[in-house]
């Protein structure tokens, strides 16, 4: 059968059949019930925690309370007032050691970052051997924490330590130095932390370098642009928003860092390294004054949303006017 020019040739029928019987979730059911696991663990391994925290805050709650801990007295405020007054002594020791994790959290982030920009900078060129040394950059990030320190540890021993064995030898000391105790703790912990973390910085930047066209510093450098000039004028303005997450990633992780050290000073950490990180360890589970360590824990988390926040708003409104 010939079909007429300009019309179509017709289409048999399909039958239709009926619905699949059973249930089948709708495309909008579906992303929830995909997250539904994610929001569940997150519910039970953070925010439940934290709001029992913050309802811990307002007890008085100590070792004698401990087994019966949801008949601990009310206390109110009162946890709040000791730790916010500046007329006792911990109060004074909680604004110091504040004040000594802004100092280790300020000397491990700009440092850390400087290392990370500087390595990103040179494995981005064509160097002999560049990818062993990236994978031997990224060993101290791929270490168990713990593992790390306890060999830092041994290595910073006053008699039987490696450092002082190259620092004598070498003829940059005397060899009997203490690494951990007094003012060198806070050395010793804040070496650790870099040395831990300008690996992940070293990762994030050069993933942020790859992004950004070679056309871009070619055409700079037929413009006359040195390196330096391309550094500061193309480089970093093109990384500003990985630096600003960067940035805000290794401030919270070394504000909050307790494993470095509890496991590098035993417990028994010394005042020049009293992170708040251990210092809300003590007071809550050496003097047992659970209430007090609570009400110190909820009062740094909205320290630390305050600066975020302030920290978010300010570099956003300084990208945008960029």
């Amino acid at each position: 059968m010939v079909t007429p020019v300009g019309t179509r040739p017709a289409v048999p029928a399909v039958p239709r059949t009926g619905r699949r019987r059973g249930w089948s979730p709708s495309r909008r059911v579906l992303p929830y019930l995909l997250i539904g696991p994610a929001l569940l663990f997150e519910l039970l391994v953070h925010v439940i925690p934290m709001l029992t925290g913050v309802s811990i805050s307002f007890l008085q709650l100590n070792q004698f309370y401990l087994r019966r801990w949801l008949q601990a007295p009310f206390a109110g405020l009162a946890n709040y007032r000791i730790a916010f007054d500046l007329q006792s002594e911990i109060g004074l020791d909680l604004l110091r050691s504040v004040g000594i994790t802004l100092a280790y959290s300020a000397v491990v982030v700009s440092v850390s970052w400087l290392f990370g920009i500087f390595g990103a900078t040179l494995l981005q060129s064509s160097v002999r051997g560049r990818s062993l040394l990236r994978t031997f950059f990224l060993i101290p990030y791929a270490l168990p924490v713990f593992t790390a320190v306890i060999v830092w540890k041994f290595m910073l021993d006053h008699d039987s330590g490696l450092v002082n064995h190259v620092l004598a030898g070498t003829g940059l000391g005397d060899g009997n130095t203490f690494w951990l105790l007094g003012d060198n703790a806070f050395i010793s912990m804040a070496l650790i932390g870099i040395w831990r973390l300008w690996p992940f910085a070293l990762l994030t930047l050069m993933a942020g370098l790859q992004s950004i066209p070679t056309e871009v510093y070619e055409a700079a450098e037929v413009d006359g642009a040195n390196r330096w000039q391309q550094f500061t004028g193309l480089t970093l303005p093109m990384l500003r928003p990985v630096n600003q997450v960067l940035v805000l990633v290794l401030f919270l992780w070394t504000f909050n860092d307790f494993n470095v050290p509890f496991t590098l000073f035993a417990g028994s950490t010394p005042a020049s390294a009293d992170l708040v990180s251990v210092h809300v360890y003590q007071s809550s589970f050496i003097t047992w004054n659970f209430g007090l360590g609570s009400a110190m824990s909820v009062t740094l988390l909205v320290f630390l949303l305050v600066v975020t926040s302030l920290y978010i708003a300010v570099t956003s409104r300084r990208a945008r006017n960029a």
